[in-house]
């Protein structure tokens, strides 16, 4: 078990801030200023082929800071093609990517990578070192501005631990920071994912469908931080799901894709059976329907009476 006390005291001025409060009640600062609902990312035109097929389709968005942002669709409409394109992961064919009005497609060498180190990306699978304690996997964060060499020998500076002992504190998991990464629960090496992507320092953080393999109990978890990393520090969440009810309950705002275009981009109460049918099909807009009155039925059963 680690204790936050210990820490170094080059340290200090990062412990103060959580050592005498509850959890809770800790807010990480807006790491770099940014005022909620000013514009930071916009698509224009965007289109991704890959031979004759297209994968997203003329989409054009236009992203506030601050903003948490559900991306709906069934697999192949072409929500993960669109957050590889804006970190870089993947080129447009054509249409532009535009950060504080700067072209980021422009973007080479030193400058990508500083760019891609700004778009912290969250994948379905953890890609934890199983055989590395939580703390390093953390501290791998931070490794776009650290020098190599002291990369290649896991040597990282007090005040670098100090901050990885911090996200991992606001996530409660600084109990098991010692602990091999490869030990934890699936809901815990997401949240160490979490805590290495805010190492990063982030702009925004990009997330694809980070809990498609996790109990709803750990979903709802992995989801409230991201939730909390938005409205607490300012940082800009656009996060890829396949659940309409995690999505309306975390998100305010939610954009659905069929078949590599936009065909919805509004709010939770805008998002109707009719758009739902457009989004998933016809047979996901019965499941819709169904499952008030099937609620509603095992409701009137007295408890001991299900099977």
């Amino acid at each position: 078990m680690i204790q936050i006390k210990n820490l170094s005291t080059v340290a200090a001025p990062y412990v103060a801030q959580v050592s005498h409060k509850p959890r809770k009640n800790y807010k990480p600062p807006i790491q770099r200023g940014y005022i909620s609902g000013r514009p930071m990312l916009e698509l224009v035109n965007v289109t991704k082929k890959y031979g004759q097929a297209i994968a997203v389709n003329g989409v054009s968005l236009s992203i506030p800071a601050g903003s948490m942002v559900a991306v709906l669709g069934r697999s192949g409409a072409g929500k993960s093609t669109l957050l590889r394109m804006i970190n870089r992961m993947a080129e447009p064919t054509s249409g532009e990517v535009l950060w504080q009005g700067k072209s980021v497609l422009q973007l080479r060498g030193s400058a990508l990578r500083a760019w891609r180190a700004r778009c912290g990306m969250m994948f379905q699978q953890f890609n934890l070192s199983p055989r590395l304690d939580v703390l390093t996997n953390v501290l791998v964060g931070s490794v776009s501005r650290r020098p190599t060499l002291q990369t290649l020998i896991k040597y990282f500076p007090p005040h670098e631990r100090a901050r990885a002992v911090l996200e991992l504190h606001a996530l409660d998991m600084a109990d098991l920071a010692l602990q091999r990464a490869g030990t934890l629960s699936g809901g815990q090496q997401q949240r160490v994912a979490i805590a290495r992507t805010m190492m990063q320092l982030p702009d925004l953080v990009l997330a694809d469908e980070p809990i498609a393999s996790l109990d709803p109990a750990n979903a709802e978890t992995v989801m409230s931080a991201l939730s909390s990393i938005s409205r607490e520090r300012g940082i800009t969440v656009l996060v890829n799901l396949h659940s309409l009810e995690i999505a309306r309950t975390y998100c305010p705002r939610i954009i659905g894709m069929a078949k590599g275009k936009v065909v919805f981009d509004g709010s939770p109460k805008q998002l109707d059976a009719a758009m739902v049918e457009k989004i998933y099909g016809r047979r996901k807009s019965a499941e819709l329907a169904l499952a008030p009155a099937v609620s509603t039925a095992l409701s009137s059963i007295p408890t001991g009476e299900v099977a």
